[in-house]
């Protein structure tokens, strides 16, 4: 079995504590760890489980290609081995992203009708979000086997939660009631309904035989392709052409750029789900959230006596049931159902029901200030991480701390000269054809221009200040000439 975790995502409802490229399931959201993290961790037992009998189970990562050192670095803290990395130059949703993934496997395909060839090299899908909180990790086991059966006899297997809640939050799945086959351990999807208001959510939990929609599936890879023959046979050839002209390596495929652009933007739900008659519903009763809202993210943190959960030391007064996290000490008088979310670079303010609509903050902002929607002002990067401390038009001061054995690209600059100071451990310094060894105190300059590099051939962190200066600041103003990371 392949363990399939999509790691797509915009940083949209969660900003600003989510962004473009730090979407949420990479973000500190808890006190346990990531999303991703806890996903990995979550899903380790069934790499091991012998009940899965295919194939030695195994995990693989669709994300997009620049969130591909976020995800590996992520997975190294874990101890969790990932077998092979789908990356996506252009984000298309779920469709041809779980397409590419049962596509993938067949790595000497050469026709989409190789019906034997196909049979003979499937294996079992489960498909799964990144960015989803489940507990009772037991019983989500389980809940995998019995979805497992189901994808193992040719059938689609979807995850429905147990609602707790008239929740309008989420799409419904509505099975037949007593629609259990023989061996077959879920109930057959009736249809699947988007989110709905107050009162017909209400209806739904009265009547016993709708389920919240988790996005989560489990299916052999040749039923999906066969379903994707079915429903949308052109999405499936275009991805299979896509295929064809990726960049393969051991552990990664990074599917083609131009190719990609010509797919369309497709949910799996709506391409083959809501269409299929080949769907039964597997029971969920573990404890499930999308986290996709602060509402949601709140109710995951321990209330203190006033009802409100917050990361920081907080002195309130006449405040209750408000959801603060911030680095700061922060102050309330006379606040009640307010969220409150400070980051170094923005502050949003909500009240408590209405935190749905910050997309509609970031669709404002993407316009006027993307830069605050597209990245923190500290941003990951594969050989360390950089903070922005500072910046007017014509000046930017970082801080930047590359990792031991790292080292930033061989680049140059257009339009910027640039003044490093080292603070701690021991830079290497190349400009040009000219190689130095910085201490701390010790500083150098970058004309514009000039081909550099900066490496940590150390044991500990090195950290610089850097300077820049100039009448364009962007970070898109960068020529790569040797990097190790293939950017």
């Amino acid at each position: 079995m392949i363990v399939s975790i999509l790691c797509g995502g915009a940083g949209t409802r969660l900003w600003p504590l989510s962004r473009t490229i730090m979407p949420k399931q990479f973000a500190n959201l808890l006190k346990e760890g990531s999303l991703f993290e806890l996903t990995l961790k979550r899903n380790a037992p069934l790499l091991k489980d012998t009940f899965f009998k295919d194939k030695p189970s195994s995990i693989s990562i669709v994300t997009n290609d620049k969130h591909y050192f976020l995800a590996l670095n992520e997975a190294k803290k874990t101890g969790v081995s990932i077998d092979t990395f789908l990356l996506e130059s252009v984000s298309k949703n779920t469709a041809p992203a779980l397409l590419f993934q049962a596509l993938s496997i067949y790595k000497n395909l050469e026709s989409l009708d190789d019906l034997e060839y196909i049979k003979a090299n499937d294996d079992i899908i489960l498909a799964l979000p990144s960015d989803h909180l489940i507990k009772d990790e037991k019983e989500y086991i389980e809940c995998v086997k019995k979805a497992y059966t189901i994808a193992d006899k040719g059938f689609i297997a979807t995850f429905g939660i147990t609602p707790s809640e008239p929740n309008t939050g989420y799409g419904y799945i509505e099975v037949l009631k007593d629609s259990k086959e023989k061996d077959l351990t879920g109930l057959k999807v009736k249809s699947f309904h988007e989110k709905p208001s107050l009162e017909v959510a209400k209806n739904y939990i009265k009547e016993a035989k709708y389920y919240w929609n988790s996005g989560m599936f489990c299916f052999r890879a040749s039923t999906l392709i066969k379903e994707a023959k079915l429903y949308c046979k052109d999405m499936l050839e275009e991805c299979f052409k896509v295929l064809k002209t990726s960049l393969k390596e051991a552990n990664f495929i990074r599917l083609d750029e131009k190719a990609s652009h010509k797919l369309k933007d497709l949910s799996i739900d709506y391409a083959i789900m809501e269409k299929s008659k080949n769907l039964y519903l597997v029971e969920s009763n573990f404890n499930w959230s999308d986290v996709g809202s602060f509402d949601s993210l709140s109710n995951e943190w321990k209330k203190d006596t006033n009802n409100t959960a917050t990361n920081t030391t907080l002195e309130a007064i006449n405040s209750d049931s408000n959801f603060i996290l911030s680095h700061k000490l922060v102050a309330t008088i006379g606040l009640k159902d307010f969220i409150v979310i400070d980051t170094n670079d923005a502050l949003l303010i909500a009240k408590k029901g209405e935190s749905q609509e910050v997309k509609e903050i970031v669709s404002k902002l993407s316009k006027s200030n993307k830069d605050l929607t597209f990245c923190h002002s500290t941003v990951h990067r594969p050989w360390g991480s950089y903070s922005v401390l500072l910046e007017d038009s014509r000046f930017k001061l970082k801080s930047i701390i590359v990792k031991p054995g790292e080292r930033l690209s061989l680049q140059k600059h257009s339009h910027r000269n640039e003044h490093w100071i080292v603070v701690s451990g021991s830079a290497l310094v190349q400009i040009e054809h000219e190689e130095m060894f910085l201490a701390p105190n010790q500083s150098t300059y970058i004309p514009m221009g000039k081909v550099h590099r900066l490496s940590n051939m150390g044991k500990i962190d090195l950290v610089i200040i850097e300077v820049q200066v100039g009448e364009y600041l962007g970070e898109d103003d960068i020529v790569r000439i040797e990097d190790d990371y293939k950017r």
